[in-house]
């Protein structure tokens, strides 16, 4: 099939590790890519930079970063005047959880979709090595696939959507592994919830312990640069 006459897949594209990665899954399962990154005021807004790279490198047809202040709501240690958490990954969903993040995401996404004609939509959860977030669970993927083909005029005539979780059942050294399979480079990705000065991953909060660990039990070299190492 020609890249022009391959179908389009809407991908959620954050700019960590598990959407670059998630991304290249589909455009290897032979999906012309429609990036989505969501700018909702987040206090890493810089991974929206990353996200940027990762579309060019990735040869996204478009790009659009929809800006979404969910500061306005708060709740949440990215959203709000909340510290975020540096004593180790816990048992109990951390302050980083963005209340209904995910839903609101791929809402929009399949929204584009839908107009877009695309049927697939590609999201980097992962139920695994992450911080506990219910919006990760694979009950939860296919509850949202449900939702899309009843609230959509495509799902509701047949032409069904497909919530696609590639890494859902992955360990984050599992999916370090698969990031060099594909021949991604890690380092354009951003996972650090609270960055610190001079464009480093502060090392410390969740994301960034996660994100050291994959590598180190993958054995490949971490090219994360840290303010204090994890």
């Amino acid at each position: 099939m020609s890249q022009s006459t391959s179908p389009l897949a809407v991908v959620l594209l954050s700019g960590g590790l598990d959407s670059m990665v998630s991304a290249a899954r589909a455009r290897e399962d032979g999906f012309r890519l429609l990036a989505l990154t969501i700018d909702y005021n987040q206090r890493h807004a810089v991974e929206i930079a990353s996200a940027s790279r990762i579309a060019q490198a990735l040869g996204a047809e478009r790009h659009v970063r929809l800006p979404m202040d969910l500061r306005s709501f708060g709740g949440s240690a990215l959203t709000a005047d909340i510290a975020v958490p540096k004593d180790g990954v816990g048992d109990d969903i951390p302050v980083t959880y963005v209340p209904a993040r995910n839903t609101i995401f791929l809402s929009l996404a399949l929204g584009w979709a839908e107009a877009a004609g695309a049927r697939d939509l590609y999201v980097g959860v992962n139920a695994l090595d992450y911080s506990g977030y219910p919006d990760c669970r694979p009950e939860f993927i296919d509850a949202f696939e449900a939702l899309a083909n009843l609230a959509t005029k495509a799902g509701v005539e047949g032409d069904r959507f497909r919530i696609r979780a590639p890494l859902q059942h992955m360990t984050k050294a599992e999916i370090v592994r698969e990031a060099a399979r594909l021949g991604l480079d890690a380092g354009m990705s951003w996972s650090c919830y609270d960055p610190a000065p001079g464009g480093l991953h502060c090392g410390l909060c969740d994301s960034c312990r996660l994100r050291a660990r994959g590598f180190e039990e993958a054995g490949l070299p971490d090219p994360t640069g840290y303010a204090q190492q994890p």
